[in-house]
């Protein structure tokens, strides 16, 4: 009959997942799923409410990546009311949205990833985290909690909040930026910047380049990739077109507007999780098979270089020219995800400070007005996880009819479950499963830095649930399952 190898839960994530691995009686692996084990349904309750709450609303969904979700929600209702943002109102947003970005990337690599590269990945749990990590170099994580923080109080500073902003709304901004924060924003901006800089060449010494010819020799999913990029093919994270790339294109991409995105991706349920599975709609179908991925795309840092031609900024650029010279022009491994995450924090450390850098981002037009009109409204960012879809209906009084999310974990769903599928078979195949090499599966899902409280949403059908009821040993006594 074999046996299950079950991980549970996934440490040094956002939110509840478990790993359940089979294995065959011989020990080797059969099947690996990613199981996302809790359920949020904002696509449900959102309906009834009015347009202009949604951007308040959804920042709820995450405690992580508020601003994404506020972002996308906004522009969401900037669409579905048919209205144009005044140009200072977008350069706050997206100087706010910079900021954001730059924190979740140093939490995600300092705070969560770091920990199994700067450290032996055998090595006990206790001391294997951000804590052990201070204990053994207390300067750099001085420094990097000093960045994060830094650049967490910079969207406090533009929205008066920081967790959970409600600045962005429909038409705009809620308020001007005076020429006094700007003169507060900048310093922090450039000592961010700073930072990015020295976090980028530390982790190539330390981590990307000692690894990657190690690396390189495993195997790889080859999947499609999915991100924005602006008007000439530039890295964006706030606004342009979405770029999709299938294995074989042969460089040619699908580039098209956001609003279109049901004509080039498909939404899929499986009966063993909470996490719907996007896949490429002219594939026709979705493969969970590694030896063969049909449909299967990924949507995340490693995405976005690989389907954009350039970076905008300097520093950057000159970062992803070494990753692609380094690498390649096309990598699949899902180990780089980390070293791109680096080069966007350095990216958007860049773009922070030619925004703030502007004396036009302190105009007092910040703000168009707007009214309610039945209709349909798509917004889209990237969110630091991959590309954040919001969809909205509407009907004549502005009240919402229908919500449809994607978010960028659930783009990921898929990649994420046969990465798991391809490293349990790599490592665990005999029937291993001491702490390192569980430890070395769990390291594969943190490359994609989920955030399974975002991606739980419900595609249709009944919610199933299931209830056990266990003594005071802990055993079974009772199941009840709908």
């Amino acid at each position: 009959m074999g046996k299950k190898l079950v991980i549970e839960p996934v440490t040094r994530v956002e939110g509840h997942a478990r790993v359940t691995i089979v294995l065959e009686d011989s020990g080797k692996v059969k099947d690996a799923r990613v199981q996302v084990i809790e359920m949020r349904g904002f696509e449900k309750f959102c309906v009834g409410r009015p347009v202009e709450e949604m951007p308040r609303i959804v920042t709820a969904i995450c405690g992580i990546c508020p601003w994404a979700h506020h972002m996308a929600s906004s522009k969401a209702a900037d669409a579905l009311f048919d209205v144009q943002i005044p140009e200072t109102a977008r350069k706050i947003r997206e100087a706010a949205y910079s900021a954001h970005i730059v924190h979740s990337h140093l939490l995600h690599f300092f705070f969560l990833a770091a920990p199994d590269f700067l450290s032996d990945p055998g090595a006990d749990f206790g001391v294997r985290n951000i804590i052990g990590l201070a204990a053994k170099n207390p300067d750099l994580v001085r420094r990097a909690v000093r960045a994060r923080h830094m650049a967490q109080e910079m969207t406090g500073i533009i929205a008066a909040n920081a967790t959970r902003p409600d600045a962005v709304v429909p038409g705009g901004f809620s308020r001007a930026m005076s020429e006094e924060q700007r003169q507060e924003l900048l310093p922090m901006a450039r000592e961010v910047l700073e930072f990015t800089r020295f976090a980028v060449d530390f982790a190539k010494e330390k981590v990307f380049i000692p690894l990657w010819p190690q690396v390189k020799e495993e195997p790889f999913l080859a999947t499609g990739f999915l991100g924005t990029v602006d008007a000439n093919g530039g890295l964006n994270f706030y606004d342009g077109r979405l770029r999709l790339k299938q294995p074989g294109d042969n460089g040619n991409y699908k580039e098209f507007d956001p609003k279109d995105y049901r004509d080039f991706i498909e939404e899929q349920a499986m009966d063993w999780s909470y996490v719907k599975f996007p896949f490429v709609r002219s594939a026709g179908r979705l493969s969970l098979d590694p030896e063969d991925p049909v449909g299967v795309y990924r949507s995340n840092s490693l995405a976005r270089l690989n389907v954009c031609d350039h970076i905008t900024t300097p520093f950057a650029q000159q970062e992803l020219l070494e990753f692609r010279e380094t690498v390649g022009r096309m990598p699949q491994h899902a180990f780089l995800q980390h070293w791109a995450r680096l080069i966007e924090a350095l990216y958007n450390s860049e773009r922070a400070v030619e925004l703030l850098s502007d004396p036009e981002i302190t105009n007092p037009n910040v703000r168009e007005t707007v009214t309610p009109v039945a209709g349909r409204g798509v917004g889209v960012v990237e969110a630091p996880r991959g590309t954040l879809i919001h969809d909205y209906e509407a009907d004549d009084k502005g009240f919402i009819t229908k919500v449809n999310l994607i978010v960028a974990t659930t783009h990921n769903s898929a990649a994420m479950n046969l990465d798991v599928l391809m490293a349990a078979r790599r490592i665990l195949d005999g029937g291993r499963s001491d702490e390192e090499a569980l430890n070395k599966v769990e390291m594969v899902i943190r490359s994609y830095d989920p955030c399974f409280s975002c991606s739980t949403h419900m595609l249709g059908g009944a919610l199933p649930v299931k209830l056990q009821f266990r003594d005071t040993r802990g055993q079974v006594i009772r199941t009840i399952q709908n």
